[in-house]
């Protein structure tokens, strides 16, 4: 219950806050001053949980990567979570991962958000990389976490959502660090099915025919299996040719031109195989999802899960009524596929107290035991 009610104290607070912003406008008679001020206003009160935010830097494979740490003050043997990117977020300073630095804190979790490797203020080069390469850049952040006196470093585990949510299994594989770790929105398909499926829905949300469709899919085919060397390139290139004229070509995110496998990143994406990672996996696992997600095929990986259920009793699953990629509830499908979009952030109700809920049952949400500031 106090889990709970700590949830609630943070969405009331931003309900406050919106409050406080849309009033002004209806107050004539406030003085500018009162409305101007930035200072606390008189009837503030000391939260029971104050967050800080430190500035980290650690270092991996040759690269220095920079993050910030958000704590709650004064906390003590805390747990804590590395966040993993989403693939077209890869800024500490993303939406989608402020409800983590809000919302965990005040459970006794501690919080490292850093910009992606080759991003922001972090060095080396996101196109020499490949998932294993940034999943232990996760581990190396965990493990800075870890020479923390304030952490607890038996509980310090990775969230990470979409492709992150791949990084944040394949780092619990790759390292006794890790203790625990959530995932959200990461298919258990390759990321070549994962393509297939999304670009087949962009397709369908902007109305083109099921004709437009089956040549978007076949195209994508097409350079997939040059990427396995089931065909020769021009084999591959003379399908783009034929795609590239279409009008919804470029909403597919495919090149005009083949890229040489030997040298080509998508080549070691899709060699990429999140099963066989998870059945590496040994520490608890939330896989959740969002039931109305038109980018990853939920019903598919729900079923693989599903499957492995008997052999891996420390794999959790969850899909959340009305929720899409980003656990979002508000967006329509088109929003939803819109690659210009950068402001996206959970909203399902769901979401977040499945993930509070998990996190108390693995003892890693401790709210009010862990010496935090006001609590026992």
């Amino acid at each position: 219950m106090k889990m709970l009610r700590s949830f609630l104290c943070i969405v009331r607070a931003r309900v406050g806050a919106a409050m406080l912003i849309v009033a002004p406008s209806f107050a004539s008679g406030l003085p500018p001053m009162a409305a101007a001020a930035d200072q606390a206003p008189p009837w503030s009160a000391s939260p029971t949980t104050a967050i800080v935010q430190e500035e980290k830097v650690f270092r991996n494979a040759g690269a220095e990567l920079s993050g910030t740490l958000f704590l709650p003050r004064g906390g003590k043997a805390l747990a804590a979570v590395v966040v993993t990117h989403s693939a077209s977020l890869p800024l500490r300073s993303q939406p989608l991962y402020r409800h983590l630095t809000e919302m965990l804190p005040p459970l006794g979790i501690a919080v490292m958000v850093y910009d992606r490797r080759g991003s922001g203020k972090s060095g080396g080069d996101l196109k020499a990389s490949d998932y294993t390469l940034l999943a232990d850049d996760a581990v190396a952040a965990a493990r800075t976490l870890a020479s923390d006196p304030r952490i607890d470093p038996r509980r310090v585990g990775i969230w990470g959502l979409s492709q992150g949510g791949w990084l944040a299994l394949l780092a619990a594989s790759r390292s006794p660090q890790i203790a625990f770790a959530v995932s959200a929105s990461a298919p258990v398909v390759t990321p070549d099915v994962q393509m297939i499926f999304l670009a087949a829905n962009i397709l369908r949300v902007n109305g083109y025919s099921q004709a437009d469709i089956d040549q978007a899919i076949a195209t994508r085919k097409a350079v997939d299996d040059y990427m396995r060397g089931t065909i020769d390139r021009s084999a591959a290139q003379h399908a783009l040719d034929a795609a590239k004229e279409q009008p919804w070509f470029k909403l597919i995110y495919m090149s005009e031109t083949v890229g040489d496998r030997a040298t080509s990143r998508w080549r070691r994406e899709i060699a990429h195989d999140p099963a066989q990672t998870l059945e590496k996996v040994k520490v608890p696992v939330l896989m959740i999802y969002g039931a109305a997600d038109p980018v990853v095929p939920v019903a598919t990986s729900a079923g693989h899960l599903r499957a492995l259920a008997a052999d891996h009793p420390n794999i959790e699953l969850a899909v959340i009524a009305g929720a899409d990629h980003h656990m979002e509830t508000s967006a329509d499908p088109r929003t939803q596929l819109d690659p210009t979009r950068s402001d996206e952030r959970p909203e399902a109700p769901e979401y977040f107290a499945i993930l509070a809920s998990w996190l108390t049952k693995q003892g890693i949400a401790r709210f009010g035991r862990n010496g935090v500031d006001g609590n026992p």
